[in-house]
Protein backbone atom coordinates (compact mmCIF):
# COMPACT_ATOMS: atom_id res chain seq x y z
CA UNK A 1 0.00 0.00 0.00
CA UNK A 2 2.73 2.13 0.45
CA UNK A 3 4.26 2.13 -2.86
CA UNK A 4 1.30 3.41 -4.59
CA UNK A 5 0.98 6.77 -2.16
CA UNK A 6 4.97 6.96 -2.90
CA UNK A 7 4.19 6.93 -6.73
CA UNK A 8 0.76 8.96 -6.38
CA UNK A 9 2.82 11.77 -4.31
CA UNK A 10 5.51 11.70 -7.12
CA UNK A 11 3.26 11.78 -9.81
CA UNK A 12 1.18 15.14 -8.20
CA UNK A 13 5.16 16.79 -7.49
CA UNK A 14 5.79 16.14 -11.31
CA UNK A 15 2.63 18.16 -12.59
CA UNK A 16 3.04 20.85 -10.36
CA UNK A 17 6.80 21.00 -11.15
CA UNK A 18 5.69 20.80 -14.82
CA UNK A 19 2.71 23.62 -14.53
CA UNK A 20 5.13 26.16 -12.40
CA UNK A 21 7.64 26.03 -15.10
CA UNK A 22 5.45 26.45 -17.75
CA UNK A 23 4.43 29.63 -16.00
CA UNK A 24 7.79 30.50 -15.10
CA UNK A 25 8.76 30.37 -18.95
CA UNK A 26 5.32 32.32 -20.03
CA UNK A 27 6.54 34.79 -17.01
CA UNK A 28 9.79 35.05 -18.74
CA UNK A 29 8.82 35.59 -22.25
CA UNK A 30 6.02 38.29 -21.32
CA UNK A 31 8.73 39.93 -19.43
CA UNK A 32 11.07 39.88 -22.39
CA UNK A 33 8.53 41.24 -24.89
CA UNK A 34 7.38 44.14 -22.68
CA UNK A 35 11.39 45.24 -22.11
CA UNK A 36 11.76 44.87 -25.52
CA UNK A 37 9.00 46.89 -26.13
CA UNK A 38 10.34 49.47 -23.53
CA UNK A 39 13.59 49.36 -24.78
CA UNK A 40 12.74 50.26 -28.06
CA UNK A 41 10.25 53.33 -26.91
CA UNK A 42 12.81 54.87 -24.91
CA UNK A 43 15.16 54.80 -28.06
CA UNK A 44 12.96 56.16 -30.36
CA UNK A 45 11.81 58.68 -27.55
CA UNK A 46 15.87 60.00 -26.76
CA UNK A 47 16.62 59.91 -30.38
CA UNK A 48 13.35 62.23 -30.71
CA UNK A 49 14.39 64.26 -27.76
CA UNK A 50 18.27 64.40 -28.81
CA UNK A 51 16.89 65.56 -33.00
CA UNK A 52 14.68 68.17 -30.91
CA UNK A 53 17.46 69.50 -28.61
CA UNK A 54 19.84 70.12 -31.99
CA UNK A 55 17.24 71.77 -33.43
CA UNK A 56 16.35 74.08 -30.52
CA UNK A 57 19.71 74.75 -30.32
CA UNK A 58 20.79 75.67 -33.58
CA UNK A 59 17.80 77.79 -34.15
CA UNK A 60 17.45 79.74 -30.96
CA UNK A 61 21.31 80.09 -29.25
CA UNK A 62 21.98 82.80 -31.96
CA UNK A 63 19.18 84.72 -31.33
CA UNK A 64 18.89 84.29 -27.67
CA UNK A 65 22.50 85.49 -27.16
CA UNK A 66 23.35 87.97 -25.11
CA UNK A 67 25.90 90.65 -25.97
CA UNK A 68 28.34 91.57 -23.78
CA UNK A 69 28.68 94.99 -24.10
CA UNK A 70 24.75 96.88 -24.64
CA UNK A 71 24.71 100.58 -25.78
CA UNK A 72 23.00 100.84 -22.24
CA UNK A 73 26.67 99.48 -20.71
CA UNK A 74 28.58 101.77 -23.06
CA UNK A 75 26.46 105.21 -22.97
CA UNK A 76 26.39 104.50 -18.70
CA UNK A 77 30.47 104.31 -18.97
CA UNK A 78 30.80 107.19 -21.03
CA UNK A 79 28.94 108.99 -18.39
CA UNK A 80 30.72 108.03 -15.51
CA UNK A 81 34.06 109.16 -17.78
CA UNK A 82 32.60 112.75 -18.56
CA UNK A 83 31.82 112.67 -14.57
CA UNK A 84 35.38 111.62 -14.08
CA UNK A 85 36.92 113.65 -16.16
CA UNK A 86 35.38 116.99 -14.85
CA UNK A 87 36.30 115.85 -11.11
CA UNK A 88 39.75 115.37 -12.55
CA UNK A 89 40.27 118.52 -13.95
CA UNK A 90 38.97 120.33 -10.93
CA UNK A 91 41.65 118.24 -9.64
CA UNK A 92 44.21 119.89 -11.80
CA UNK A 93 42.97 122.82 -11.43
CA UNK A 94 42.10 123.05 -14.79
CA UNK A 95 39.16 124.34 -17.38
CA UNK A 96 36.65 120.56 -17.52
CA UNK A 97 35.87 121.70 -20.98
CA UNK A 98 39.24 122.13 -22.31
CA UNK A 99 40.14 118.80 -20.61
CA UNK A 100 41.77 116.78 -24.01
CA UNK A 101 43.07 113.22 -23.12
CA UNK A 102 46.74 114.43 -23.45
CA UNK A 103 45.42 116.10 -19.89
CA UNK A 104 44.47 113.01 -18.58
CA UNK A 105 47.22 111.09 -19.26
CA UNK A 106 49.65 113.59 -17.55
CA UNK A 107 46.99 113.90 -14.45
CA UNK A 108 46.98 110.54 -14.15
CA UNK A 109 50.82 109.50 -14.22
CA UNK A 110 51.02 112.83 -11.56
CA UNK A 111 48.80 111.62 -9.50
CA UNK A 112 48.71 107.57 -9.52
CA UNK A 113 53.11 106.93 -10.17
CA UNK A 114 54.28 103.67 -10.84
CA UNK A 115 56.94 102.27 -11.60
CA UNK A 116 55.79 99.18 -13.64
CA UNK A 117 57.91 98.66 -16.60
CA UNK A 118 54.29 96.71 -18.43
CA UNK A 119 52.76 99.87 -19.73
CA UNK A 120 49.46 97.73 -19.88
CA UNK A 121 49.53 97.20 -15.56
CA UNK A 122 49.73 100.82 -15.31
CA UNK A 123 46.44 102.75 -14.52
CA UNK A 124 45.07 104.75 -17.41
CA UNK A 125 41.91 106.43 -17.94
CA UNK A 126 40.29 106.54 -21.63
CA UNK A 127 36.73 106.85 -23.21
CA UNK A 128 34.71 103.82 -23.30
CA UNK A 129 34.93 103.35 -27.15
CA UNK A 130 38.98 103.08 -27.00
CA UNK A 131 38.58 100.38 -24.07
CA UNK A 132 35.62 98.46 -24.99
CA UNK A 133 35.65 96.68 -28.38
CA UNK A 134 32.78 97.20 -30.92
CA UNK A 135 30.26 95.19 -31.05
CA UNK A 136 28.52 93.10 -33.96
CA UNK A 137 24.67 94.30 -34.47
CA UNK A 138 22.01 91.36 -34.16
CA UNK A 139 21.82 89.16 -37.97
CA UNK A 140 19.18 87.29 -37.26
CA UNK A 141 15.43 87.80 -36.13
CA UNK A 142 13.12 86.42 -33.56
CA UNK A 143 12.71 83.19 -35.27
CA UNK A 144 16.86 82.63 -35.89
CA UNK A 145 16.79 83.43 -39.67
CA UNK A 146 19.71 85.57 -40.94
CA UNK A 147 18.99 89.05 -42.44
CA UNK A 148 21.91 88.75 -44.61
CA UNK A 149 22.27 86.80 -47.72
CA UNK A 150 25.87 86.02 -46.95
CA UNK A 151 25.62 85.14 -43.67
CA UNK A 152 26.51 81.77 -43.86
CA UNK A 153 29.72 82.26 -45.64
CA UNK A 154 31.26 83.12 -41.75
CA UNK A 155 32.11 86.87 -43.10
CA UNK A 156 29.28 88.59 -44.39
CA UNK A 157 30.68 92.53 -44.45
CA UNK A 158 33.89 91.39 -45.97
CA UNK A 159 32.17 89.49 -48.61
CA UNK A 160 29.35 92.30 -49.33
CA UNK A 161 32.23 95.23 -49.15
CA UNK A 162 34.31 93.08 -52.20
CA UNK A 163 30.88 92.59 -53.68
CA UNK A 164 30.40 96.26 -53.87
CA UNK A 165 33.90 96.97 -54.88
CA UNK A 166 33.95 94.37 -57.92
CA UNK A 167 30.78 96.04 -58.71
CA UNK A 168 32.25 99.40 -58.81
CA UNK A 169 35.09 97.72 -60.97
CA UNK A 170 32.37 96.38 -63.57
CA UNK A 171 30.65 99.80 -64.11
CA UNK A 172 34.06 102.05 -64.30
CA UNK A 173 35.33 99.00 -67.02
CA UNK A 174 31.77 99.00 -69.09
CA UNK A 175 32.27 102.96 -68.90
CA UNK A 176 35.51 103.47 -70.68
CA UNK A 177 33.85 100.49 -73.07
CA UNK A 178 31.32 102.89 -74.28
CA UNK A 179 33.85 105.97 -74.75
CA UNK A 180 36.24 103.60 -76.41
CA UNK A 181 33.63 102.73 -78.51
CA UNK A 182 32.89 106.52 -79.20
CA UNK A 183 36.26 107.26 -80.06
CA UNK A 184 36.04 109.70 -76.82
CA UNK A 185 37.98 107.74 -74.27
CA UNK A 186 41.89 109.19 -73.99
CA UNK A 187 44.63 106.29 -73.21
CA UNK A 188 46.59 109.17 -71.29
CA UNK A 189 45.64 108.23 -67.68
CA UNK A 190 45.63 110.25 -64.76
CA UNK A 191 48.17 109.50 -62.48
CA UNK A 192 46.89 109.34 -58.90
CA UNK A 193 48.91 111.03 -56.37
CA UNK A 194 48.97 108.52 -52.99
CA UNK A 195 51.41 110.35 -51.78
CA UNK A 196 51.48 110.78 -48.07
CA UNK A 197 48.42 108.55 -47.65
CA UNK A 198 48.46 104.34 -46.72
CA UNK A 199 46.46 101.54 -47.20
CA UNK A 200 43.93 100.56 -43.79
CA UNK A 201 46.39 97.86 -41.90
CA UNK A 202 44.49 94.42 -41.68
CA UNK A 203 43.58 95.45 -38.09
CA UNK A 204 42.02 98.79 -38.83
CA UNK A 205 40.12 97.03 -41.48
CA UNK A 206 39.16 94.29 -39.21
CA UNK A 207 37.85 97.01 -36.58
CA UNK A 208 35.64 98.88 -39.23
CA UNK A 209 34.13 95.19 -40.96
CA UNK A 210 33.84 93.90 -37.08
CA UNK A 211 35.39 90.46 -38.10
CA UNK A 212 38.21 88.58 -38.16
CA UNK A 213 40.02 88.26 -41.65
CA UNK A 214 42.78 86.18 -42.83
CA UNK A 215 46.23 87.68 -44.43
CA UNK A 216 44.68 86.30 -47.65
CA UNK A 217 41.02 88.10 -47.66
CA UNK A 218 42.98 91.40 -46.50
CA UNK A 219 45.56 90.61 -49.55
CA UNK A 220 42.32 90.13 -52.05
CA UNK A 221 40.82 93.28 -51.07
CA UNK A 222 44.13 95.78 -51.11
CA UNK A 223 44.93 93.72 -54.80
CA UNK A 224 41.00 94.68 -55.56
CA UNK A 225 41.38 98.61 -54.53
CA UNK A 226 44.77 98.77 -56.55
CA UNK A 227 43.05 97.77 -59.58
CA UNK A 228 40.13 99.72 -59.47
CA UNK A 229 43.04 103.15 -58.85
CA UNK A 230 44.47 101.82 -62.14
CA UNK A 231 41.07 102.64 -64.32
CA UNK A 232 40.20 106.27 -64.67
CA UNK A 233 37.24 106.58 -62.48
CA UNK A 234 35.04 108.91 -61.32
CA UNK A 235 35.06 110.84 -58.07
CA UNK A 236 32.52 108.90 -56.68
CA UNK A 237 35.06 105.96 -57.04
CA UNK A 238 37.83 107.87 -56.21
CA UNK A 239 36.18 108.81 -52.80
CA UNK A 240 34.98 105.20 -52.00
CA UNK A 241 38.49 104.44 -52.58
CA UNK A 242 39.93 106.97 -50.31
CA UNK A 243 37.76 106.32 -47.52
CA UNK A 244 40.24 102.60 -47.19
CA UNK A 245 43.48 105.01 -46.62
CA UNK A 246 44.66 106.87 -43.80
CA UNK A 247 47.18 109.96 -44.55
CA UNK A 248 50.47 110.06 -42.91
CA UNK A 249 52.47 113.28 -42.13
CA UNK A 250 55.42 113.29 -44.57
CA UNK A 251 58.79 113.05 -42.10
CA UNK A 252 60.47 114.93 -44.59
CA UNK A 253 59.14 117.85 -44.32
CA UNK A 254 59.65 117.95 -41.05
CA UNK A 255 63.11 117.95 -41.66
CA UNK A 256 64.76 121.09 -41.11
CA UNK A 257 66.60 122.19 -43.47
CA UNK A 258 69.47 125.30 -43.40
CA UNK A 259 69.18 127.80 -46.07
CA UNK A 260 71.83 128.30 -48.44
CA UNK A 261 74.64 130.74 -47.18
CA UNK A 262 77.51 132.78 -49.42
CA UNK A 263 80.61 133.46 -48.78
CA UNK A 264 82.12 136.73 -50.33
CA UNK A 265 83.39 134.98 -53.47
CA UNK A 266 79.71 134.37 -53.74
CA UNK A 267 80.42 130.73 -53.85
CA UNK A 268 76.97 128.96 -51.91
CA UNK A 269 77.38 127.04 -48.81
CA UNK A 270 75.73 125.09 -46.10
CA UNK A 271 75.92 124.53 -42.59
CA UNK A 272 74.62 121.44 -40.40
CA UNK A 273 75.44 119.67 -37.53
CA UNK A 274 76.06 116.06 -36.42
CA UNK A 275 76.63 113.27 -33.52
CA UNK A 276 77.65 109.81 -32.88
CA UNK A 277 77.61 108.95 -29.32
CA UNK A 278 79.84 111.36 -27.39
CA UNK A 279 81.20 112.58 -30.92
CA UNK A 280 80.18 116.07 -32.09
CA UNK A 281 80.61 117.70 -35.68
CA UNK A 282 80.36 121.02 -37.67
CA UNK A 283 80.67 120.17 -41.65
CA UNK A 284 80.19 123.39 -44.05
CA UNK A 285 79.65 121.91 -47.62
CA UNK A 286 80.08 124.20 -50.96
CA UNK A 287 78.10 123.94 -53.80
CA UNK A 288 80.67 123.18 -56.30
CA UNK A 289 83.76 121.49 -55.74
CA UNK A 290 86.19 118.81 -56.66
CA UNK A 291 85.01 116.76 -53.78
CA UNK A 292 87.91 117.57 -51.53
CA UNK A 293 87.13 116.79 -47.83
CA UNK A 294 89.16 118.40 -44.98
CA UNK A 295 88.44 116.90 -41.46
CA UNK A 296 90.12 119.27 -38.42
CA UNK A 297 92.62 120.45 -41.46
CA UNK A 298 93.70 117.20 -42.16
CA UNK A 299 92.88 115.24 -45.39
CA UNK A 300 89.93 112.58 -44.76
CA UNK A 301 92.17 109.97 -45.98
CA UNK A 302 94.47 110.44 -43.62
CA UNK A 303 92.48 111.25 -40.86
CA UNK A 304 90.56 108.18 -41.22
CA UNK A 305 93.15 105.05 -42.13
CA UNK A 306 90.06 102.92 -41.53
CA UNK A 307 88.30 102.12 -45.01
CA UNK A 308 85.00 101.73 -43.44
CA UNK A 309 85.42 104.74 -41.67
CA UNK A 310 86.20 106.26 -45.05
CA UNK A 311 82.89 104.66 -46.55
CA UNK A 312 80.47 106.14 -43.98
CA UNK A 313 81.57 109.38 -44.70
CA UNK A 314 81.62 108.93 -49.04
CA UNK A 315 78.42 107.60 -48.37
CA UNK A 316 75.69 110.75 -48.47
CA UNK A 317 77.44 111.61 -51.80
CA UNK A 318 77.40 107.94 -53.44
CA UNK A 319 73.84 108.06 -52.50
CA UNK A 320 73.14 111.25 -54.07
CA UNK A 321 75.29 110.88 -57.54
CA UNK A 322 77.34 113.45 -56.32
CA UNK A 323 81.00 112.03 -55.87
CA UNK A 324 83.55 114.73 -56.63
CA UNK A 325 80.93 117.84 -56.63
CA UNK A 326 81.45 119.12 -53.97
CA UNK A 327 83.97 120.18 -51.11
CA UNK A 328 83.90 119.44 -47.38
CA UNK A 329 85.39 121.59 -44.35
CA UNK A 330 84.33 119.64 -41.13
CA UNK A 331 85.19 120.26 -37.47
CA UNK A 332 84.64 117.15 -35.07
CA UNK A 333 85.28 116.84 -31.19
CA UNK A 334 85.25 113.55 -28.76
CA UNK A 335 84.66 110.12 -28.83
CA UNK A 336 86.58 107.31 -31.13
CA UNK A 337 87.19 107.57 -34.80
CA UNK A 338 84.49 105.37 -35.93
CA UNK A 339 81.67 107.35 -33.31
CA UNK A 340 83.35 110.76 -35.47
CA UNK A 341 83.20 109.51 -38.61
CA UNK A 342 79.21 108.51 -38.30
CA UNK A 343 79.07 112.34 -36.68
CA UNK A 344 80.60 113.59 -39.97
CA UNK A 345 78.47 111.96 -41.73
CA UNK A 346 75.19 112.99 -39.81
CA UNK A 347 75.73 116.20 -40.25
CA UNK A 348 77.26 116.40 -44.12
CA UNK A 349 74.30 114.74 -45.22
CA UNK A 350 72.33 117.16 -43.42
CA UNK A 351 74.41 119.95 -45.22
CA UNK A 352 73.27 118.17 -48.27
CA UNK A 353 69.74 118.79 -47.73
CA UNK A 354 70.02 122.30 -49.43
CA UNK A 355 71.08 121.26 -52.76
CA UNK A 356 68.80 118.69 -53.69
CA UNK A 357 65.02 118.45 -53.76
CA UNK A 358 62.11 117.48 -51.80
CA UNK A 359 62.53 113.84 -53.07
CA UNK A 360 65.62 113.39 -52.75
CA UNK A 361 64.99 114.33 -49.10
CA UNK A 362 62.57 111.95 -48.48
CA UNK A 363 65.23 109.01 -50.13
CA UNK A 364 67.60 110.20 -47.85
CA UNK A 365 65.23 109.78 -44.73
CA UNK A 366 63.72 106.45 -45.79
CA UNK A 367 68.04 105.41 -46.13
CA UNK A 368 68.94 106.58 -42.70
CA UNK A 369 71.25 109.14 -43.54
CA UNK A 370 69.01 112.40 -41.61
CA UNK A 371 68.52 109.81 -38.45
CA UNK A 372 70.83 110.02 -35.10
CA UNK A 373 72.31 106.88 -34.25
CA UNK A 374 70.96 106.15 -30.45
CA UNK A 375 72.93 103.68 -29.95
CA UNK A 376 76.06 103.87 -26.99
CA UNK A 377 77.95 101.92 -25.27
CA UNK A 378 75.84 99.56 -22.45
CA UNK A 379 77.28 100.19 -19.09
CA UNK A 380 78.89 97.96 -16.54
CA UNK A 381 76.47 96.22 -14.15
CA UNK A 382 77.26 95.45 -10.59
CA UNK A 383 78.21 92.04 -9.76
CA UNK A 384 78.95 91.55 -13.25
CA UNK A 385 82.26 91.43 -15.40
CA UNK A 386 80.83 93.79 -17.97
CA UNK A 387 77.44 95.05 -19.68
CA UNK A 388 76.19 91.78 -19.89
CA UNK A 389 79.69 89.08 -19.12
CA UNK A 390 79.24 87.78 -16.10
CA UNK A 391 81.71 86.18 -13.24
CA UNK A 392 83.26 82.48 -14.05
CA UNK A 393 81.62 80.54 -11.60
CA UNK A 394 83.58 78.51 -8.92
CA UNK A 395 82.31 75.93 -7.15
CA UNK A 396 85.35 76.06 -4.56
Amino acid sequence: MAAPCVYCGSAASYRLFLVGRVSLAWKQGLWKATAAELQIGSRSQVSRLRHTSVVTTKKNVAALRRETYTADFIKKQIEEFNLGKRHLANMMGEDPETFTQEDIDRAIAYLFPSGLFEKRARPIMKHPEQIFPKQRAIQWGEDGRPFHFLFYTGKPSYYSLMHDTYGKLLEVEKHQNQLRAKGLFSEKAKIKNLIGSRWLIKEELEEMLVEKLSDQDYAKFIRLLERLLTLQCGAAEEEFVQSFRRSVTIQSKKQLIEPLQYDEQGMAFSTSEGKRKSAKAEAVVYEHGSGRIKVNGTDYLLYFPVTQDREQLMFPFHFLDRLGKHDVTCTVSGGGRSAQAGAIRLAMARALCSFVTEEEVEWMRQAGLLTTDPRVRERKKPGQEGARRKFTWKKR
